[in-house]
């Protein structure tokens, strides 16, 4: 059951479940309370911060799920983050927040592709877990990742699950040994990676722009601003039929338009710029030349614009008596009392227009996280726009004085990213820990041998059917490789070779050609030779070619042929060339293989390509070709 709905996720979308690890054994219609009464303290604890939060398409919701299957009645949320990753980490932290808020709570999150929070730590993951043994096994606990392990042997450990275990199983072992099963420093350290720097993260991620937009727009963008999300979703989205109702505005009259200040996440300005669009000739807006200074705040607002009359277009103003009906609750009390102890208003005068604007958007966050009644159903943003216009009021003539003193826009120099800033990412997210050398004297001092070690630690690893495996993880300081070990192991099995008859059954065609160079009849089951003695006639023969030429060797040696010892009697030569006596050395196989590398690793001219991708996998991060620079310049 489990796993069918693992295949039903949302796609973009993250899903969370609350559990209680130990409650007594009342009814379902008491468990229900105690969930309820968690879900309306932890959206007023953390109101503050979710109440200016910009959804790229859904917010952060929690409801009760009743006990289906082996789930047990738990809070439970599903959220749409679409473009903006960023919507997903920040429910991340929430969970954890809320897990250190509410230690009796351990919370699980996943997405479509599954257990993303192994895959952000799959550096550093213990080797016995895979995708199909993950199942229930890694939960958040008193703000603490935690991961239900396996038994290391039947014997050992036999309360731990061997197979993937149920919920109710894996409540009961976090509530018996919460201490046993956090996570390796190494992995919450990947994970808190992620999360660390909210919530003051949030402020970097917006964006401030100046916008030429209806004065309607700038009304209803000061009461709910997080509605900017929804307008801009509605215009990236558009198709012909949206489009048809923006041919004449009838909710957003162009010969309104004021200049405003618009908060946008990145992710959100961004795909309103990076859209091309001409807006029809008969809807009445029209944009100034590119040149103009203001060019971009008009054609910010234009498309804004569409957005909020497409999502108008779409539906009906509902009636604005239910959320005065809302407000009348005790539970709003309560959650007012709770923001004013939390400094929600951050020291606002009652009454003052900056303190009313924050209290219609706790007023709209109460509405739609807090009070739902299960015959409620949530109003669309039209609606909410709709429903705004209605019941707000607006002076046209204070907006264009607002206007002449705007707090100045955001430099969204940002959006243009250059090759060594896109380097700098890249180095980032990369697993590797090395600083790139940049002075002379630090290059001077870089150890080649690290890449041959690398290498050769690499070789030793034994692959299997899942592939190989990488020998350098960010937990290792270095590469260690036993050669002496590796050498003598080489030995013993070219030894053993050596001591069975190597026997090559050819063609008869091979055969009769054998037979003719060297004198005699050759037959099927004749000894050849052993294998370091074919391989050395090989060696011997391709000395004298451009390949054996190409590579660099050591001292020489004089190199004799199996052939020389197979006939000893005769006078003949055995090859023309002279290949059989000529001088032949032994190759500097760790030369050989740095100087390849550092050619093919020169040949990329800073891009992605083989050499770089092997090396970094093994860890080794090499400095920059400042020779280069220098024969250029």
């Amino acid at each position: 059951m489990e796993e069918m709905l693992k295949r039903m996720t949302v796609d973009d979308a993250v899903q969370y479940q609350l559990f209680l690890i130990s409650h007594e054994s009342e009814g379902p219609e008491q468990h229900r309370e105690v969930l309820q009464q968690y879900i309306e303290r932890i959206l007023t604890r953390f109101a503050p911060v979710l109440v200016f939060y910009i959804w790229q398409n859904q917010p952060f919701n929690l409801k009760y799920k009743p006990a289906k299957g082996n789930i047990p009645a738990h809070i439970g949320g599903l959220t749409k983050f679409g473009d903006n990753i960023e919507d997903e980490w920040f429910i991340v932290y929430l969970i954890q927040q809320i897990t250190t808020e509410f230690p009796e709570l351990a919370a699980r999150v996943d997405d479509n592709d599954g257990e993303f929070l192994l895959i952000e730590a799959a550096d550093f993951l213990p080797k016995w877990m895979k995708p199909e043994n993950s199942t229930n096994r890694v939960f958040f606990l008193h703000g603490e990742l935690c991961i239900i392990s396996m038994p290391k042997s039947p014997e050992e450990e036999p309360w731990l699950p061997a197979m993937n275990p149920k919920i109710p199983q894996a409540l009961m072992l976090l509530s018996a040994h919460p201490e046993h099963f956090v996570a390796a420093k190494s992995i919450r350290t990947a994970v808190n990676k992620r999360i660390t720097g909210y919530p003051e993260k949030i402020q970097a991620s917006l964006h401030q722009a100046h916008c030429y937009v209806p004065a309607g727009i700038a009304a209803v963008l000061r009461q709910h601003p997080t509605l900017v999300a929804a307008a801009v979703q509605a215009f990236y989205l558009r198709d012909l039929i949206d489009l048809q109702a923006c041919r004449i505005f009838k909710t957003f009259s162009p010969e309104t338009r004021i200049m405003t200040s618009v908060t946008f996440t990145k992710c959100l300005y961004a795909q309103l710029m990076q859209q091309n669009f001409v807006p029809d000739r008969r809807s009445g807006y029209t944009l100034p030349s590119r040149s103009h200074t203001q060019y971009k705040s008009h054609e910010l607002g234009m498309k804004l614009a569409h957005g909020f009359e497409i999502l108008c277009s779409k539906c009906s103003p509902v009636s604005p008596d239910s959320k005065k009906h809302v407000l009348n609750t005790p539970l709003w009390a309560d959650f007012l009392n709770s923001l004013k102890k939390n400094n929600y208003f951050k020291g606002e005068v009652e009454g003052s227009a900056k303190y009313l604007e924050q209290l219609h958007m706790a007023e709209n966050y109460f509405q739609q996280s807090v009070f739902k009644p299960e015959s409620s159903v949530s109003m669309s943003p039209g609606e909410e726009i709709l429903t705004l216009l209605q019941t707000i009021s607006f002076d046209l003539e204070e907006f264009e004085r607002e206007a002449a003193s705007l707090p100045p826009e955001d430099d969204d120099s940002w959006l243009e990213i250059s090759p060594d800033a896109l380097d700098h990412i890249l180095k980032e997210a990369s697993c590797t820990s090395k600083a790139t050398l940049t002075s002379t004297e630090e290059e001077q001092k870089y150890d080649l041998t690290e890449v041959t070690e690398s290498m050769k630690a690499f070789i030793s690893k034994v692959s299997t059917h899942e592939g190989a495996e990488m020998p350098w993880t960010l937990a290792e300081a270095c590469v260690t490789f036993d050669v002496d070990s590796f050498t003598n192991g080489l030995d013993r099995i070219l030894g053993e070779i050596e001591e069975e008859e190597f026997e090559f059954l050819d063609s008869d065609e091979d055969l009769d050609t054998e037979a003719h160079n060297q004198g005699e009849t050759a037959l099927p089951n004749e000894t050849v030779g052993s294998l370091r003695s074919y391989m050395n006639e090989m060696d011997c023969e391709l000395a004298h070619t451009n390949i054996g030429k190409s590579f660099t060797t050591q001292k020489k040696v004089v190199c004799f042929s199996a052939k020389t010892h197979l006939s000893q009697d005769t006078d003949s030569d055995l090859d023309d060339s002279g290949a059989g006596d000529a001088d032949a050395a032994p190759l500097d196989v760790d030369l050989n293989l740095v100087t390849n590398l550092l050619e093919s690793y020169s040949a990329q001219a800073g891009l992605a390509g083989p050499a770089s991708n092997i090396l970094q996998s093994l860890g080794v991060q090499l400095p920059e070709n400042t020779d280069h620079k220098h024969t250029n310049s």
